[in-house]
């Protein structure tokens, strides 16, 4: 197996890529002690089963720029194979600020193609490329050389067996005509705002039960300096305070060292100076916050209104739907999505591109009266009135 540790090596590498049809394509990263994920090895593998398959580690060539491989990104007549593609895409639009296109994503594609929600790689190995993976290097560190053998085999498998997987899926693609559904869940993922964290809209990400505006706006600006404390310092969340004494701090609001000195939850790296001290202006800046200012609940709908026998239908309908087309139903429409489309919500995915081809419409002509459910034998049916 060959490893490129140069710009020279990856530059001739990605030459060789952008004359073949597509490239696969994986990273090995470690995120446990960092907020943006260190990049530890880059696997690629070109077509043909005796196809050149190479790491590229980062590590080992610290001087080498990754330019080379970001223009072969940016190469549109090479289509760049991943699975699971969203951490290893933020990985290179946070380091690049590029992402691969055109992107095929096997996870997305396999999904649409009825091997159910979120299927893992092993099992797209086993089911398609007919082969068995080891997976005894699977929670080694990256980050420790010399790489063993093992490591390596396992690191390069994962491109490899990627090749017959992606050329299978793509015909699947070609008979079944679901090549746009697998576009538009796409799109999300070379989306920039998918990746970008704005600490001003930090503390969204965190379950409250209380909805007094006071609460939420302590709420909000520790998220904000905990989220803006972490990207400076790339340093996990966690390692400035975790959410349960974030909520804590919001509620008892110390003013002084001493009280904030008191609390149950935060740990001992939130209790230094440079920590503490941005704590305490983060509590004072939210109850300084003016009335008309304080932020607002994102109240849902209540449970009441809800239609329980709409939704009981609609849930029929789905899953009439998915059993039709081989796809999983929680591809198509969340539980949630459903109750709320019961509840007169129309801003729902469900309803949108695609899925509202092959369910959407329906529903919406369901919930209007206009058709209903028929049983014939184990089929479920959907008739005009």
């Amino acid at each position: 197996m060959r490893t490129i540790t140069t710009t020279e090596e990856l530059a001739a590498f990605c030459a060789a890529a952008k004359t073949a049809p597509y490239v696969t394509i994986d990273t090995e990263f470690l995120r446990e002690r960092t907020y943006w994920s260190k990049l530890c090895l880059i696997q690629m593998a070109l077509p043909g089963k005796d196809g050149d398959a190479v790491l590229v580690d980062p590590i080992l060539g610290e001087d080498m720029s990754l330019e080379p491989l970001y223009d072969l990104f940016r190469h549109e007549a090479t289509v760049k194979v991943f699975h699971a593609a969203r951490q290893d895409l933020e990985i290179f639009f946070v380091e690049g600020g590029v992402f691969p296109v055109p992107l095929f994503d096997t996870q997305i594609a396999a999904m649409v193609c009825g091997f159910g929600e979120q299927v893992g790689y092993e099992t797209l190995v086993r089911k398609i490329a007919k082969a068995n993976l080891d997976k005894t290097s699977r929670f080694t560190d990256w980050s420790r050389r010399p790489l063993s053998t093992a490591q390596q085999d396992y690191a390069l498998a994962d491109v490899t067996h990627l090749r017959v997987i992606y050329e299978w899926l793509s015909a699947q693609l070609a008979k079944n005509g679901r090549a746009p559904w697998v576009a538009e869940e796409l799109a999300v993922l070379t989306d920039p705002a998918t990746y970008t964290i704005h600490p001003d809209d930090a503390w969204k990400r965190i379950k409250t039960r209380t909805n007094s505006g006071r609460f939420l706006a302590i709420v909000r600006e520790l998220a904000k300096f905990r989220e803006s404390w972490s990207q400076s310092q790339n340093v996990p969340r966690s390692r400035v305070m975790k959410d349960d004494a974030l909520l804590e701090l919001a509620s008892t609001r110390p003013t002084t060292m001493e009280e904030l000195g008191r609390s149950r939850l935060l740990l001992r790296e939130g209790r230094k100076p440079e920590i503490a001290d941005g704590i305490l202006a983060a509590i004072q800046a939210g109850m300084a916050v003016r009335q008309e200012d304080l932020p607002k609940p994102d109240i849902q709908p209540d449970q009441p209104q809800i239609n329980g026998a709409l939704a009981d239908l609609l849930r029929v309908l789905l899953k009439a739907k998915s059993e039709q087309l081989g796809v999983a139903p929680r591809l198509i429409a969340a539980a949630s999505e459903l109750d709320a489309i019961a509840s007169g919500r129309r801003d729902v995915e469900a309803l949108k591109g695609w899925r509202s081809e092959i369910f959407g419409d329906e529903a919406l002509r369901l919930c209007k009266g206009e058709i209903a459910l028929t049983a014939k034998g184990s089929e479920i049916r959907a008739i005009k009135i």
